[in-house]
């Protein structure tokens, strides 16, 4: 199978389900505390040093995976940082994430934050990948002279446990508090971080990077400005567009298929109410087995060759019926994560980047994310990637053609 479907760094698909339409949990819908209220947030636990490129093995480097390399301007050296942060309920862990300096003779560096898309391995997040993939949106804007500083989310990477997908609050503790660990370790590198920060993610990183760009316009760190956000093909109407793209066949079903379990599995996982065993809304055999499969330990190729190729043989008729009609927790977290548009109003410039067509963050979503926004006066235009394929897929394609042009529009902001 090809990495498109084995690997996943696919866009948030729409999906899941819930069993019971009874309250939420004490823990349900949680937000990340504020700073104050845990004053070891953000703390750097350990820092290694990756890989050093010249410019020119950077851009050796990254057209091997079709990124453009036209911005690369210096070499590069990477860091992997692991840092505390807070889990989903609020409790003390920690996470880890890439940072990319520029081998420039600039001492204080503007500040990229990029959000990744959906994985299910710990092993495939930016910080611990082995290709290019994970780390070269993050290794172009070092390149180009950014600071590039990737968090691997909680559960990715060296972090414990399973990764909560899809979870915009706890994406956006991990992403501040990597941004703070970052501005700790940069000077022991005689560089600093400028406070201003600009934003941006890919598929399931678009809705974190809109949810890291909130929290910096609320003042959740006074050290960080935001700049400017510019996501890429982000599912930010999942409860609409993404799951009538589930329900009238307009996603291939092999993608519908592993989205809607990694949802049931890891939703009920920080929001409970998704149902009491997996068996109420899985059939046999795969009740037995998707716990196992999302719990962050089992590589992406093993997970899709545990799971059956439709939602007809993947679901009970409960579990499609609750697909069908959300209610109860599942309608409330499908609002949660609305927010990322409809629950703030940026003051910075916005550009939310998309492709036509695109086969699993399908292309609605981006058009009513800028409808939200134009409700409250906002202008985000939405740009066109064009035509581009990364592996035959038009939505990884447009993760490699959306870098190419932020990198160029971040440069300008001055």
């Amino acid at each position: 199978m090809t990495r498109t479907a084995t690997r996943l760094t696919a866009g948030l698909v729409a999906a899941a389900a819930v069993l019971a339409a009874g309250a939420a949990p004490a823990n349900a819908l949680t937000r990340p505390a504020a700073v104050g209220h845990h004053v070891e947030r953000g703390h750097l636990v350990s820092a290694t040093h990756l890989k050093t490129m010249t410019a020119d093995e950077v851009r050796t480097w990254l057209a091997s995976e079709k990124f453009d390399a036209a911005s690369v301007r210096y070499g590069v050296d990477t860091y992997r940082l692991v840092y505390r942060t807070i889990d989903t309920r609020g409790r003390a862990t920690t996470a880890s994430g890439l940072l990319v300096l520029p081998r420039s003779g600039e001492r204080r560096l503007r500040t990229v934050s990029y959000t990744h898309g959906t994985e299910i391995y710990k092993g495939d997040a930016p910080s611990t990948s082995d290709d290019v993939w994970g780390p070269g949106p993050a290794v172009t804007y070092a390149a180009a002279g950014f600071a590039a500083v990737a968090p691997d989310y909680l559960g990715l990477g060296e972090g414990p446990g399973a990764h909560p997908w899809k979870n915009v609050p706890s994406e956006t503790s991990a992403a501040l508090d990597m941004l703070r660990a970052a501005r700790q370790y940069a000077p022991r590198q005689g560089r600093a971080l400028d406070g201003d920060v600009l934003v941006t993610g890919f598929s399931q990183g678009a809705s974190s990077a809109l949810g890291l760009a909130r929290a910096l316009q609320g003042g959740a760190d006074p050290r960080f400005r935001l700049r400017a956000v510019a996501p890429v093909s982000g599912a930010y109407d999942f409860g609409g567009a993404e799951r009538r793209a589930v329900l009238d066949g307009d996603m291939p079903e092999e993608y519908a298929v592993v989205y809607v379990t990694y949802m049931f599995v890891s939703w009920n996982r920080v929001h409970g109410g998704m149902y009491r065993t997996p068996s109420d809304v899985f059939r046999e055999p795969y009740a037995s087995r998707v716990e196992k499969l999302f719990d962050s330990t089992t590589p992406g190729s093993v997970a899709v060759e545990n799971l059956p190729r439709t939602l007809g043989e993947l679901l009970t008729e409960d579990g499609m019926d609750a697909l069908r009609h959300p209610s109860g927790t599942f309608a409330a977290a499908l609002r949660e994560d609305a927010e990322v548009c409809t629950a703030w109003t940026p003051r910075v410039p916005v550009r939310l980047y998309k492709i036509s067509e695109d086969e699993q963050a399908v292309t609605a979503n981006t058009d009513q994310c800028a409808a939200w926004f134009a409700e409250r006066g906002v202008r985000a235009p939405v740009i066109d990637v064009g035509d581009a394929l990364h592996e035959g897929s038009r939505h990884l394609g447009s993760n490699v053609a959306g870098t190419a042009r932020i990198v160029r529009w971040f440069s300008t902001l001055r």
